[in-house]
């Protein structure tokens, strides 16, 4: 069927019809149609969306993502034809019934990813597969290797190459800020690409934008390391694994991380940075991802597998993750914390300790540090100010202010204390509680939003003294965390009255 050609600024990989022209086809919306430049020959498929009266018949609406590849102006003849169905459908069928992919299969469907070929009902019914079927360590392999082989690669000429990551569910997680300047600051080079917060308070690319860009290309990210040592960049705009945002988008709305999936995202992007060492971070604990040290240890084996098939050498720790690593937990809160440990200024005990062991790890197994002696090694580029310079050449390399001080970034203005109901001992913190708070209170979305922690688990507070901050840049969303903050009660002190349950009224007589 010849069309008439009307562009639409949508930036999906989408056409709209007709609906009597849908019909005359013989496809449905969510169904693909072939679309044909007559001019050049060019054919590209998409998905259709239908409508009564927005388009007029024999008119089709090409959105922009569907016309980068077609090239056709407004108003031209277009050929559209009835699509064929993927082959890699099959294949996600295959996974719903529970079997093995291959690895010309896996390749097949994240190609097609990458290509946006699947709808994200299609998208989501592969991701939905692997995570209740569950992916053996040959289908991690093929799907870390076919994320890799659809997007960038960087190529070092020098090595080793150096990458850490964690797996996250930690609230105030920022040791990137103070690893990756420390490892750089050493003579190593480490190309850290992060991601943003998706049910977090602040992702490592989140807290690094306070202070300057994170978006920039593989080739840009390749350029700057290079240069000075290393970098802090969102992942995202690099090409990098470009698979792994398209399938995380479509998890979000689940909350869903399937073990194999996991895997894959974090080995794929270090695979493709070019990484030969690499330390996983494994917080565990009541209120994170893995729950015992047991499980912390099975993943971590399975991260040491995965590194090998790939020839990385992978190394794991096992942190404490059932409290906040330092006292913040939202962007310029964290931000703030980790520049003044840089200038020697502050000096929360989890948020150094937890920094200068996994950099010491980086440093043992590079070999520019002996074994057992690479915390203390970090701790010396810590003091001599050497890992503050580094981190200044970074920020000034991504186009942030090199003269940036702790005390020229705020928190939100508007403020509420919460102060101890009670004397006693700090009992628990909830980490899902307290990100639900600094997400409600704006972050990361407002940089000023979050919350300090006056007291953390095992400490003693007298009654009425302040036991954490809330912090928002809106005055609506500091009342709505108050009001979320009453019924989570993200931090317990021993002897705490929980609930109250009013008796029923009864008559006499």
């Amino acid at each position: 069927m010849k069309l008439t050609a009307k562009l639409v600024d949508i930036g999906t990989r989408e056409v709209l019809m007709h609906i009597e022209d849908s019909r005359n086809i013989g496809v449905l919306p969510g169904d693909r149609v072939q679309i044909i430049n007559e001019a050049t020959g060019i054919s590209v498929a998409a998905f259709i969306d239908t409508t009564p009266t927005l388009l007029p018949q024999g008119t089709i609406g090409i959105y922009q993502v569907t016309n980068t590849r077609l090239r056709i102006v407004d108003g031209v003849s277009v050929e559209v034809r009835k699509a064929e169905r993927p082959i890699t459908l099959d294949y996600i069928k295959k996974k719903m019934d529970g079997e093995h992919l291959s690895k010309d299969e896996t390749h097949a469907i994240i190609r097609d990813v990458v290509s946006d070929n699947l709808s994200p009902a299609e998208l989501t019914a592969y991701i939905t597969a692997c995570y209740i079927n569950g992916m053996d360590m040959d289908e991690v392999e093929h799907l870390t290797r076919a994320m890799v082989d659809t997007g960038e690669r960087l190529t070092f000429h020098s090595h080793p190459i150096v990458d850490k990551h964690s797996i996250g569910g930690v609230p105030g997680n920022k040791i990137s800020l103070l690893v990756v300047p420390i490892i750089a600051a050493s003579g190593l080079k480490i190309p850290k690409t992060s991601s943003r917060a998706i049910t977090g308070a602040g992702g490592t690319a989140d807290l690094m934008e306070v202070l300057a860009p994170v978006d920039f290309s593989a080739g840009e990210v390749q350029r700057m390391t290079d240069k000075i040592g290393g970098v802090i960049v969102w992942g995202g705009a690099t090409n990098i694994a470009p698979a792994d945002d398209k399938i995380i988008i479509q998890e979000y709305p689940f909350r869903i991380d399937a073990r194999g999936q996991m895997l894959a995202s974090v080995m794929a992007k270090k695979y493709a940075v070019g990484a030969d060492l690499v330390v996983i971070d494994i917080p565990v604990g009541a209120h994170t991802k893995v729950a015992t040290v047991q499980e912390g240890r099975k993943m971590a084996r399975e991260f040491i597998d995965l590194g090998e098939r790939l020839h990385m050498q992978v190394e794991c720790a096992i942190t404490y993750g059932d409290s906040p690593v330092g006292r913040s937990i939202g962007p310029n809160l964290e931000v703030m914390e980790a520049l003044r440990i840089l200038e020697g200024g502050e000096i929360p005990g989890s948020l150094l300790q937890k920094s200068l062991a996994i950099a010491g790890i980086s440093l043992e197994m590079s070999g520019k540090a002996a074994k057992g002696m690479g915390a203390q090694m970090a701790s010396e580029i810590l003091k001599k100010g050497d890992a503050l310079k580094k981190f200044l050449q970074i920020i000034e390399i991504q186009g942030g202010d090199p003269k940036i001080k702790s005390d020229d970034i705020e928190p939100g203005k508007h403020r509420f204390v919460v102060n101890a109901p009670v004397s006693g001992y700090v009992i628990e913190m909830n980490n899902k509680s307290l990100i639900s708070l600094a997400r409600t209170a704006g972050a990361p979305h407002d940089r000023g939003a979050g919350i300090l922690l006056h007291a953390k688990k095992g400490s003693r507070v007298e009654k009425g003294a302040p036991i954490f901050t809330i912090f928002a840049d809106r005055s609506w969303r500091l009342q709505k965390a108050i009001e979320e903050g009453r019924q989570l009660m993200p931090v317990l002190v021993e002897g705490m009255l929980l609930d109250r349950v009013p008796r029923e009224e009864t008559r006499w007589g």
